[in-house]
């Protein structure tokens, strides 16, 4: 060991001493001793970045103005009419309030655009808004009618409460143009139900509508199942479940405030002050209740998934028939995630049954944060800050997501299949561009979204970069303060240390974070390359291949790992020292290299406890989510989400957004001091001037220093 400080405090030169830097103090005679509040000479570091952040930022703004101007978030989950109209939109002509579920009037439409050898699509066929899908009289014909216009003197109201039928308000001529399926008026032949706001056909047609259809002398109507599975793949479709997923988060919004804001932000505080009072006891309570919620968590996914109990997801809202079956790709989803679940539940139950012996190293460093937080209580509170900031750019994140995954621009579709209609306002049969419409999306709608997500975590990393900056140069005051006067440090030491993070660091911050997201968005680019080739079969083939593809993948995460753990050490090494991002990070890792016998394992273990404390809150949120999704409100009628997953999925990431901007006071107390204590043993030839009691007989020790250098028995 004191070869090692040797040869460190040959290159301490490089860096200079901290305890010199740090400014004076004044003790309580007046007089000024080194150490204290850290106010060496500063100045601003990495302004390029700074300067690339707000530009980014202003970029943000326009690109999220663009998507509130173009989009309409109830394009992900409802239908066009033959207009090109929104269902359920109340300022459409005509209006369509409450008019929510999308139907095919033609079902020879419908049943063409499932044949293989046509060039009809579903989405040329002609569609309404309806308050319900209609059924087939048991006793005669029903009929479904255009809106009412041109002759037809009928309000939406009357239109309405007549089943949507005037077919006897018809001239002779609307009444033959009906027969042969081209309206204004179409039969109801076959049953349908109601799968994700689109009337779903059943294959099964009514006997008593048929006879009465034909008995008029209406066309052949083309049965088979062709007519339900064209509907039912439309509506399976991968674009058509991604915006449903992105509208069920729209519809959860309550949940996501109340399991991803507030519950997260009661538990972290109640968590660090159990942590405060009860540090001895907390390491066992955080494994224990680690164990039980990722179990909790993970039926959940079962009895959503069907394989526990009779409460699977379903497609179908409201009511239906009780012998017709539907499923979609959300319940295969939920069951790919159950099985995944089960993995993890598995390694993670293993993994900390392996830390228990270690649970007692934990333990002896977390009292050493406990009494941080003791001497500087401002830091309980502290991430509340931050934890605001944060939210409100979610909510704004949210709501322009919303609209920009709905921006596409609706237009006609150019089909070249024969469609004629009768036009209620032209007063004739109409066969120029009746097809129907559809949500054109362009590439740079894609490029946008994309940009609006790489924001979205960039940003979360610097806000959560700067608050873990600012606790740590507040723990850095109180450690280089000299122990006769630590009763002098501030009791509120954090604005100092935000002042000084605001006024010269935010630039080395933004590099940092920026880093962090560039490595953490090849990785995700990389990931949708391999799903495309995975789906389009042409994976790596060949050992090697296969072998190169899966090592990148695993390298990247690696790296992504290593530069979190490099930033989180160099954002103290700049609340310290004020250095540049990159002159703070060779600090941090030579120290850090140079004594990793001596603090590795501690560090290891103590961050192994916090994560699982923060897995604890966002499993807890993830929970909570799966209860409130419960609720009728989320199952039925226009409110109901199509699948928990995303929502659940969005509280359980946004819970451990907010553990991790409280657990910071705890995790950067630990590297803080640590760190401090390095440095400090390495300008005093390994005595540690500055260090408090509490921390020199936690790793000072003889009994301390021996198992963390000789390992397990």
């Amino acid at each position: 060991m004191d070869s090692s400080f040797s040869s460190s405090v040959s290159r301490k030169s490089m860096r200079g001493p901290l305890g010199p830097v740090t400014g004076g103090y004044p003790s309580s005679d007046g007089s000024t001793q080194l150490g204290g509040v850290i106010r060496h000479h500063r100045k601003c570091r990495d302004i390029v970045f700074l300067l690339i952040f707000i530009a980014f930022w202003v970029a943000m703004i326009v690109n999220s103005s663009f998507g509130f101007n173009q989009g309409n978030p109830l394009r992900l989950t409802y239908g066009l009419d033959y207009k090109g109209n929104v269902c359920g939109d109340k300022h459409a002509n005509p209006g369509l309030k409450e008019l929510e579920l999308r139907y095919w009037l033609n079902p020879n439409q419908v049943y063409e655009s499932g044949s293989k050898d046509s060039l009809f699509s579903l989405s040329d066929a002609r569609s309404i808004c309806l308050l319900d899908c209609p059924t087939p009289s048991e006793d005669g014909l029903n009929w479904v009618c255009d809106y009412p216009e041109g002759e037809i003197r009928l309000s939406m109201d009357d239109w309405i409460d007549r089943n949507y039928d005037y077919f006897e308000f018809l001239t002779p001529e609307m009444r033959n143009t009906s027969l042969q399926l081209l309206g204004p008026c179409y039969p109801v032949i076959f049953p349908s139900t109601n799968v994700y706001w689109s009337c779903q056909f059943i294959a099964r047609v009514s006997n008593m509508s048929l006879r009465h259809w034909q008995q008029m002398g209406g066309v052949n109507i083309n049965e088979g199942i062709i007519i339900d599975k064209s509907i039912h793949q439309s509506i399976n479709a991968q674009s058509s479940v991604l915006k449903r997923y992105v509208a069920d988060v729209g519809k959860s919004w309550p949940v996501l405030i109340v399991c991803g804001g507030l519950l997260p932000l009661f538990l972290s505080i109640i968590w660090l002050l159990l942590i405060r009072h009860f540090v001895a006891a907390m390491p066992w309570i955080t494994v224990v209740v680690f164990n039980i919620l990722i179990i909790s968590v993970t039926m959940f996914y079962y009895l959503k998934a069907g394989w526990i109990g009779h409460d699977s997801i379903s497609p179908i809202i409201g009511e239906h028939d009780p012998y017709y079956h539907v499923s979609g790709r959300e319940l295969h989803h939920l069951r790919v995630v159950a099985v995944l679940m089960t993995f993890i539940m598995i390694v993670s139950i293993l993994a900390s049954v392996a830390i228990v012996r270690r649970i007692l190293m934990a333990t002896s460093v977390l009292k050493v944060a406990a009494k941080v937080i003791g001497e500087v209580h401002a830091l309980i509170i502290f991430p509340i800050i931050p934890y605001t900031i944060l939210a409100i750019f979610y909510m704004f994140w949210l709501s322009a997501t919303l609209n920009l995954f709905s921006s596409g621009r609706v237009l006609q579709n150019n089909c070249s299949s024969n469609c004629c209609t009768y036009d209620l306002a032209l007063k004739k049969v109409n066969c120029d561009r009746c097809c129907g419409y559809s949500i054109h999306y362009t590439p740079h709608i894609g490029v946008a979204i994309f940009f609006h997500l790489f924001g979205c975590y960039w940003a979360t990393q610097f806000f959560i970069a700067c608050s873990a900056t600012i606790v740590a140069g507040s723990v850095a005051s109180y450690y280089w303060t000299p122990n006769e006067i630590s009763t002098e440090v501030p009791f509120l030491p954090v604005f100092s240390s935000m002042k000084r993070l605001i006024r010269y660091s935010l630039g080395s911050i933004v590099l940092g974070s920026l880093i962090v997201s560039f490595v953490e968005s090849i990785r995700f680019i990389l990931e949708s390359v391999r799903r495309k080739l995975k789906v389009s079969s042409t994976m790596p083939d060949g050992f090697f291949g296969k072998i190169i593809f899966h090592s990148s993948q695993f390298l990247l995460r690696c790296t992504e790992w290593t530069i979190k753990s490099v930033n989180r050490n160099a954002y103290i090494m700049i609340a310290i020292t004020g250095k540049s991002f990159c002159q703070a990070s060779v600090v941090a890792t030579e120290l850090i290299f140079n004594n990793i016998l001596r603090i590795g394992k501690v560090n290891v273990i103590g961050d192994i406890i916090l994560s699982l404390g923060k897995l604890c809150i966002s499993l807890s949120s993830a929970l909570f989510a799966f209860l409130m999704l419960d609720a009728h409100k989320y199952r039925s009628s226009h409110n109901k989400v199509s699948s928990p997953l995303l929502p659940v999925l969005a509280c359980w990431a946004l819970g451990y957004v907010v553990a991790t901007l409280f657990f910071a006071v705890i995790e950067m107390s630990i590297d803080t001091i640590i760190l401090s204590f390095c440095q400090d043993s390495e300008e005093h030839q390994g005595n540690a001037q500055y260090a408090p009691p509490l921390l020199m007989e936690t790793l000072n020790s003889q009994s301390e220093t021996q198992r963390l250098t000789e390992g397990p028995s």
